[in-house]
């Protein structure tokens, strides 16, 4: 690398990271959140850069309670890609916890034919045995999140907990919907169309960094 790199910024990694997180606190309205809702949403704010993503966010009192339990005694976290699966920082889990996404399990595809949706919801038939102790991450695929929900009214378990924030034109907005719309179900979700692997990840590891 050339060292003769010309401009005036911040070279210093502790300097920039203890920028970044003063400026979103001071930019970011976090009022209304719990303190430990608080921590989660500034990591997913750090992940996209848009200040203002907390008019966006819903999510149930207790999500972020349920999600350190889940983590804590072990619980998978499933992810609907392999983007979000990557993201996860392992060295943060509390209890070695498998992160796991099954798109690239043989007959995927053929299986998605044959129930008429993506890929991503097909996937989800390799979650049931372990998902009432899970935390599901679902960061780009709307259909993987209607899936979940319709799957958990025809009597599959419930997560412990959900981060559902798919990111697109077609349908990311009403299955976030959808998921906000739930009494049944712990999850920390974002209106609209914003989402996407790098915010849901992001919401995965500030809930595993802190997890007892």
């Amino acid at each position: 690398m050339s060292e003769n790199v010309r401009g005036d910024y911040v070279r210093d990694g502790a300097e920039i990271y203890r920028q970044s997180f003063a400026t979103i606190r001071a930019e970011s309205d976090l009022a209304r959140f719990p303190t430990d809702l608080e921590s989660v949403i500034v990591r997913m704010i750090h992940a996209c850069g848009q200040t203002d993503l907390t008019d966006d966010v819903v999510a149930t009192p207790r999500v972020v309670a349920a999600a350190r339990a889940a983590l804590a005694a072990g619980g998978p976290i499933l992810c609907d890609t392999h983007m979000v699966a990557s993201g996860v920082t392992r060295v943060r889990l509390p209890a070695d916890n498998e992160v796991r996404c099954h798109l690239r399990e043989p007959g995927i595809a053929e299986r998605a034919e044959r129930i008429g949706n993506t890929r991503t919801a097909a996937a989800l038939e390799y979650w049931r045995a372990d998902l009432e102790r899970s935390v599901v991450a679902i960061g780009n695929a709307p259909t993987a999140l209607f899936a979940l929900l319709d799957l958990i009214d025809d009597g599959w378990p419930r997560p412990a907990a959900i981060i559902g924030a798919p990111v697109g034109f077609v349908g990311a907005a009403e299955s976030c919907a959808a998921l906000a719309s739930r009494d049944d179900l712990e999850f920390i979700t974002i209106t609209g169309r914003r989402g996407g692997s790098a915010i849901t990840a992001a919401a995965v590891n500030a809930l595993a960094s802190t997890a007892e």
